[in-house]
């Protein structure tokens, strides 16, 4: 079962009353937006985004829909300029995590630990011109790869995959991520396969992000946002490692000196211990908030 991380503090982050108009960029699991609700009301207007239709189901749906007034858009939310250029809102706030719904039950390859298709899109029917891990492992460079399992997996041995890589899909296209994972074990030290994180964890990582255009996404979205939020709102963002909770902390500092927002947080929030203790998803999570101005 899927857990809100951070819940309870970023619905005092956001600093919501009765009959706002909120935004939730990102809907996986529903939690958020659920919690959301419950403080607006019936007089409140709720939008959530999230690119995989398959979330939005009929009882999430008419669940909200008792609880606000709610529109869900299937978008992704780096692309929802045009979705929003006619909305305001007094608040929004982004959950970047994947939903242990997506993790464990999408068939899509984000988890190193099921044999599944390699193809970690956040869309549940990409198409041929959509970007998949299939595409990234089996197309691109050697280099390439390199650059991505270093630049997005923070991995230590990224040179050395890559060429694993390289070399096993002259035999046969990567198609599974069972195959991945045998790669990534062969490629690197006995020793490495002993630590708290499993080899694959970064690589899996890297490629979901490189899949997505993962950060590509954190700064178009979260700028069209900012622009949609009225003076006095405030914007959320819940990240989940360091590569996009830089990207986050660069952004809203960015967004700070161009006069546009203030800090509302000087350092990110993280989670309790009692959270921690019922949650351990939550260990990694870290909350920044700004205010536009």
């Amino acid at each position: 079962m899927h857990v809100s991380v951070l819940l309870q503090p970023s619905i005092e982050a956001l600093n919501l009353k009765p009959g706002m108009t909120v935004l939730d960029g990102t809907f996986g699991a529903g939690g958020h937006s659920r919690a959301i609700a419950k403080v607006i009301g019936k007089k409140g207007t709720l939008v959530s985004l999230d690119v995989d239709k398959d979330v939005f189901s009929k009882e999430k749906v008419e669940e909200l829909e008792r609880l606000t007034t709610f529109t869900p858009i299937v978008v992704n939310f780096k692309n929802a300029e045009e979705a929003l250029k006619h909305l305001d809102f007094d608040a929004a706030l982004f959950d970047l995590g994947l939903s242990s719904t997506q993790l464990e039950q999408s068939g899509r390859g984000f988890s190193f630990q099921k044999d599944e298709p390699l193809l970690m899109t956040f869309k549940s029917q990409p198409t041929e011109e959509d970007v998949t891990a299939f595409t990234i492992v089996n197309d691109w460079r050697e280099d390439t790869l390199a650059t991505i399992f270093k630049g997005f997996g923070e991995e230590r041995f990224a040179k050395r995959i890559a060429s694993s890589i390289a070399h096993e899909r002259k035999l046969g296209p990567i198609a599974r991520t069972s195959q991945l994972v045998d790669i990534i074990l062969a490629a690197t030290p006995a020793w490495y396969h002993r630590g708290r994180t499993h080899p694959a964890t970064r690589i899996f990582q890297a490629l979901r992000m490189a899949a997505n255009d993962e950060l590509g996404a954190i700064e178009k979205g979260l700028a069209t946002t900012l622009e949609r939020i009225t003076v006095g709102g405030r914007l959320a963002v819940i990240s989940f490692h360091s590569i996009e909770d830089r990207k986050v902390k660069q952004l809203f500092k960015a967004f700070v000196a161009e006069g546009r927002a203030k800090a509302i947080t000087k350092k990110p929030i993280i989670g309790s211990d009692e959270e921690l203790e019922v949650n351990p998803r939550a260990r990694r999570a870290k909350l920044r908030i700004i205010e536009r101005v």
